[in-house]
């Protein structure tokens, strides 16, 4: 009796986890398989037949000036706006915490950017960063220096890109640490204070860093994925110029697989793209989770 009440339950259990078994294979293990079996391809968008080429993908990927300079400007990019987002969302949420009037108001103020359509807000920072009309170099004129050209040179451009990426990340990240301050138990601030913890800098990095912890480790990693994702504002703005110096990885995807229509490339690409993902996670929570005190 118990055996069949058992194989029941177990029955029952697999028809409840089924729909969501079902649509991460058709969604993520699938796509993911395929996009594994063309990377060892040399399969073209319109053909009907394709041929198995080995690793001859990835060994052109290594030799490819294109995708060595648009990974080695998604490390660039990707250095500036993770740390920065993630200190700048800290600190707006430790002045909104210790405000008392106008919270809500200056919540939705700092998430509003993420809120936005991207593409949309594009337009406004290319607006922004027009050389002769927009307003941060007229601002710059009327000091006495001369704006550079944000969008159009060389040497300017990923790190304006990067400074629309921080203005867009940081308050997503103030949120998270919003949230991980209002967990934090109000009695440890009143411990640290009677240890002698008499300064906001010393109740700080005796109080409240060490618990904000898990939000932190995840915060870095939320920031580090969407960095490394970064496509909507070179696509929009720039198209990876000028001399492919905004040219980043899923921008080199999208152009191999979508408009040079080679698809088997893109797909090594792809692979490539998500193991420096994978790399990167596994990297950081081997050095970082040790450091975590969780409540």
């Amino acid at each position: 009796m118990i055996d069949v009440q058992a194989r029941r339950q177990s029955r029952t259990a697999w028809l409840l986890v089924a729909p969501a078994v079902i649509l991460i294979l058709a969604f993520i293990v699938a796509p993911l398989a395929a996009v594994v079996f063309l990377g060892f391809t040399d399969f073209e968008l319109g053909y009907g037949s394709f041929r198995f080429v080995g690793f001859e993908n990835y060994a052109e990927l290594f030799s490819d000036r294109t995708f060595l300079k648009s990974l080695s400007n998604t490390a660039l990019y990707t250095a500036i706006v993770a740390p920065v987002s993630l200190l700048l969302g800290l600190g707006l949420a430790l002045l909104i915490e210790s405000e008392k009037i106008g919270r809500s108001f200056f919540r939705t103020a700092y998430f509003l950017p993420v809120a936005s359509l991207l593409v949309a807000m594009a337009t406004v920072w290319q607006y922004l960063f027009h050389p002769s009309i927009g307003p941060i170099n007229a601002g710059l004129r009327m000091i006495g220096l001369a704006g550079p050209n944000w969008l159009g040179a060389s040497d300017m451009v990923l790190y304006s890109l990067a400074i629309i990426g921080i203005w867009q990340s940081a308050g997503f990240n103030m949120v998270l640490f919003l949230a991980g301050l209002t967990a934090i138990p109000r009695d440890l601030y009143a411990a640290a204070e009677v240890d002698g913890a008499k300064s906001a800098l010393d109740r700080f990095l005796l109080v409240t860093w060490p618990m904000l912890g898990p939000t932190t480790l995840f915060v870095i990693t939320i920031s580090i994925i969407n960095a490394v994702k970064v496509f909507e504002t070179v696509k929009t703005l720039t198209e990876g110029g000028p001399n492919k110096a905004s040219e980043v990885l899923l921008f080199t995807i999208y152009q191999e697989g979508f408009v040079y229509l080679r698809v088997g490339y893109a797909s090594a690409m792809t692979v490539v793209f998500l193991a420096v993902l994978v790399v990167l996670m596994v990297l950081q929570y081997r050095l970082l989770d040790r450091e975590v005190h969780y409540a």
